[in-house]
């Protein structure tokens, strides 16, 4: 991205010039003013109480292939683990600024809309034309309901939401730097599953990038001329399996790494502030070195690793000083074997997912992961503000 730079650029003006480059070719999402203006005020009313405050980014990020963009590159992240950890931050007093990606799992209505059933299959007719709840899903959809009134009401929570990965670091820069005020009592969790690769906005299509060269034999013939021609590429876009005309246009895309800002996220935008980061893996050999190895590179306070095939029965917290502490959901063995898995136990290998029992855990993760951190952000206040003393 940065080309022709001068060798002798120390790595933090070189970093900072990175930073400055990104911004300035990617365009800021339509509603960040709005959106920081809400932050603000929702800050600002937190911090003048001397509460805590936690900054949780959600879901995945999409990748457009195209100004005017049909076309992108998504991932699998539905924003369990945001939406999810949100409630339970709620819970142990923290204010929570739900930054996610639009239509992504939200705190509360996560029971429902992620449901195998329709939203409407809770419902019923009640008397008189009234909409009621299910006699079985009353009890609980109430406290649900009350907890997140309750949120509401008391301005515990700010839901903003992004779509692209250039939207959600515009968003996160601008939100982080927001929460200086806080000091040590903002936490950072960035739950949401980033893109690392992108298309650069010079190198990118302002209009649907076409799957035929119809379009172009179009052009090429002044608005229609040489139907024949134009109508044999137009074959390419049915739905037959064996076209007379064999295809002949591929797409190779160009993507270029997502610069990494987490370090600048530690010393420029929220310095003071606590940050979690998450490492999701897919191989169990490599999900402590590649935690480890984010926690040294970007100076973070916790890692979170986890892999995708148990990442809702364990996850491993690697920070600084402190020896590898693994969090489980207790279960029985796969098969009524002997002998349990505790949470919280120092086995210091990950479970072998043939192991686990069928379905989901009785217990969300969540609600073991966040009483740890809460542990772990009191110390950091703790230790910023012996730091300050005189």
């Amino acid at each position: 991205m940065l080309d022709n730079i001068p060798s002798e650029i120390p790595p933090e003006n070189l970093a900072a010039l990175a930073e400055d480059h990104y911004f300035a070719a990617n365009p800021p999402p339509r509603d960040l003013d709005k959106h920081v203006a809400l932050a603000r005020d929702f800050i600002d009313y937190h911090s003048s109480a001397g509460r805590r405050l936690v900054l949780i980014t959600s879901g995945g990020t999409t990748v457009p292939l195209e100004k005017q963009t049909v076309r992108f590159i998504d991932n699998f992240s539905a924003g369990t683990r945001g939406a999810t950890s949100a409630e339970y931050f709620l819970e142990a007093g923290y204010a929570v600024l739900f930054l996610h990606r639009q239509f992504s799992l939200l705190p509360f209505s996560r029971h429902y809309s992620h449901a195998t059933d329709c939203f409407l299959d809770f419902l019923r007719e009640g008397p008189n034309g009234s909409v009621v709840a299910r006699d079985e899903d009353t009890a609980k959809m109430l406290h649900v309901l009350r907890k997140y009134r309750d949120a509401r009401d008391r301005n515990m929570l700010l839901l903003l939401p992004f779509v692209s990965i250039s939207d959600y670091l515009h968003e996160l820069r601008s939100v982080a730097q927001l929460m200086r005020p806080l000091g040590p009592r903002g936490l950072l969790y960035l739950a949401a599953a980033v893109s690392d690769f992108f298309v650069p906005p010079e190198r990118m299509s302002e209009h649907k990038i076409q799957s035929t060269s119809a379009a172009d034999v179009f052009k090429r013939n002044n608005n229609g001329g040489s139907q024949a021609a134009t109508e044999e590429e137009e074959t390419f876009d049915n739905f037959d399996s064996s076209p007379s005309v064999p295809r002949s246009k591929r797409l190779v895309i160009d993507l270029d790494p997502v610069p990494k800002f987490l370090k600048n996220l530690v010393e420029g935008w929220s310095p003071q502030g606590m940050i979690v980061s998450f490492k999701l893996e897919t191989d169990p050999a490599i999900l402590v070195h590649k935690a480890r190895y984010s926690l040294d590179r970007y100076q973070h306070h916790l890692v979170i690793g986890n892999l995708l095939s148990t990442r809702k029965w364990e996850v491993v917290f690697v920070s600084p000083g402190n020896p590898d502490h693994w969090i489980r959901v207790p279960f029985r063995k796969h098969g009524g074997e002997s002998g349990t898995s505790v949470a919280g136990t120092e086995q210091d290998e990950p479970i072998d997912p043939k192991s686990l029992p069928e379905g989901e855990p009785e217990v969300e993760i969540e609600s073991l992961i966040i009483p740890a951190v809460q542990e772990l952000h009191s110390k950091y206040i703790r230790t910023v503000e012996d730091k300050g003393q005189p």
